[in-house]
């Protein structure tokens, strides 16, 4: 084995890792100095408190990695985040396997999740879509129907937003290009959210 060469090796990937984790960093620093975003986050756990106060639910839907942060944050609520408490009604639209393929084969993949709204979304409920680019069509499907249902919208995208930047009610919009560090953030201000409404749904936990 050439050992100077795994060395190198081995040095390179840990300044690999370093870098990375330094490009996270500054996403993060970079949204500390955002105040609209951190403005909408605020809207954003407003919003989600007064909709669990009046009976509303919150739905959630995303593709790829996107689909796992959904179904993460909708875990959160549903279960539990810092303490026991009792359940909010959070769904991410994809769980359901034999729906979803099912949809997509006799109809399209692009109305899968409209397709759903069309059947539970209220007035008094919010929608959480989540899409890297803003371009996703079937979330943008999705977006159009919760409208037409009078709930509101909630868009997790990249710096940009893509098409969904117009549509949503509050947008959380990750000053990032990069989609592996905007979905890092999306669940760091997804855990945010849900700190914040169990926080002010429960009580805060430090005076339990």
């Amino acid at each position: 084995m050439d050992t100077v060469n795994t060395d190198n090796s081995a040095k390179k990937i840990q300044q690999d890792v370093e870098n990375i984790v330094q490009k996270t960093i500054e996403v993060k620093q970079n949204i500390l100095t955002d105040k609209e975003l951190l403005n909408n986050i605020a809207h954003c756990v407003r919003a989600l408190t007064a909709c669990y106060r009046e009976c509303g639910k919150l739905l959630l839907c995303g593709n790829g990695g996107s689909a796992a942060d959904a179904q993460h944050i909708a875990a959160e609520l549903s279960g539990r985040f810092y303490f026991d408490r009792p359940p909010l009604y959070a769904e991410a639209l994809h769980v359901n396997t034999s729906y979803l393929t099912a949809v997509a084969n006799d109809y399209d993949y692009n109305t899968v999740y409209a397709r759903m709204l069309r059947a539970v979304g209220r007035p008094c409920d919010i929608l959480f879509a989540f899409s890297t680019s803003g371009n996703s069509q079937n979330i943008i499907n999705a977006m159009h129907v919760a409208h037409e249902k009078e709930m509101l919208v909630v868009g997790f995208t990249g710096k940009n937003g893509g098409k969904m930047k117009d549509m949503c009610d509050i947008l959380l919009n990750v000053p990032s290009n990069d989609t592996p560090r905007i979905q890092e953030m999306h669940i760091t201000i997804g855990h945010i959210i849900c700190e914040l409404v169990e926080k002010e749904l429960f009580g805060d936990p430090a005076n339990r």
